[in-house]
This record gives C-alpha cells, structure tokens and sequence, in this order.
C-alpha cells in the first residue's frame, strides 16, 4: 500500500513528504478538479503546490507517488444470490500516470503471472461480496 499523509500546513507537509519519499503527490482535500495538485520531485516544487492547494482546500495530501506502477481493472458482476463472475480484467498500456482517457486498454491483461491473475481476482470477488453491490463495478488496482 502506497504511503498517504493529511497535512493542513505547509511544515505538515514538508514532514509528510520527507518521510514518504519523493516524488510525491500533492492533490488539494475535499476538491474536484485538481486544484493546485501536481508532483512534487523536491521541498521547493512541494511547497509551490502545498501554497496553491492550500488557498483552495483546508487540507492537502501527500501521496506516493505512483508514477509507472501497472493500472488494472476487473469488470465483476454479482447478482441477487451471491453468484459472480468477473466478466475480463484490463491492463493499461501506459503506466500510471498516464490519464485512463489517454490510455490504450489490454483485454485480458497480458503481463500478469497466472497466481498473480487469480489473487487479484479473488480480491475483485471479496470486494463486491463485502459491499453487497448487486449488479456491475469495476474494481481497480
């Protein structure tokens, strides 16, 4: 799990920040749009962002960044009796980072092992079971 931390100050976030690692994210809280969001590579591009997202949101958060991670999806259905299927899953052809919109999508996914396959699907499985959705979700990692 990606390291996160909600800061309300610019000192806050510098911490947060240093303890996370660089490159980070800086998106502003309780805000659509991305408002003074943006990545941060060192203290000065941080505390430009922090600056900004602070004028538009009382709080900021810090994220890890997860500039080239794999992006995948799973289409899952469940119905009334608690039968699912998941329908395929999806890779992205561009690594995080890259806006979904932007991306070109892999049906089924292609680099993923056959455990790692199966582990992500049983996850997608638990999760619409746990939320009780009746119907289609798209579960993503």
């Amino acid at each position: 799990i990606a390291e996160s931390a909600c800061c309300n100050t610019i000192a806050e976030s510098v911490q947060a920040a240093t303890t996370i690692g660089y490159p980070v994210l800086v998106r502003a809280a309780f805000a659509l749009g991305g408002l003074g969001s943006g990545f941060a590579h060192n203290e000065d591009e941080l505390r430009q962002l922090v600056t900004v997202a602070l004028v538009n949101s009382p709080q900021v958060i810090i994220d890890k960044s997860l500039k080239g991670w794999k992006e995948l999806e799973y289409e899952v259905v469940r119905d009334k009796n608690d039968n699912c299927i998941t329908v395929c899953n999806m890779e992205n052809f561009d690594p995080m980072g890259i806006h979904t919109g932007d991306s070109i999508v892999i049906a089924p996914s292609q680099t993923l092992t056959n455990s790692e396959y199966y582990r992500l699907r049983e996850c997608a499985l638990k999760v619409i079971r746990h939320l009780g959705v009746v119907g289609e979700c798209n579960i993503q990692y």
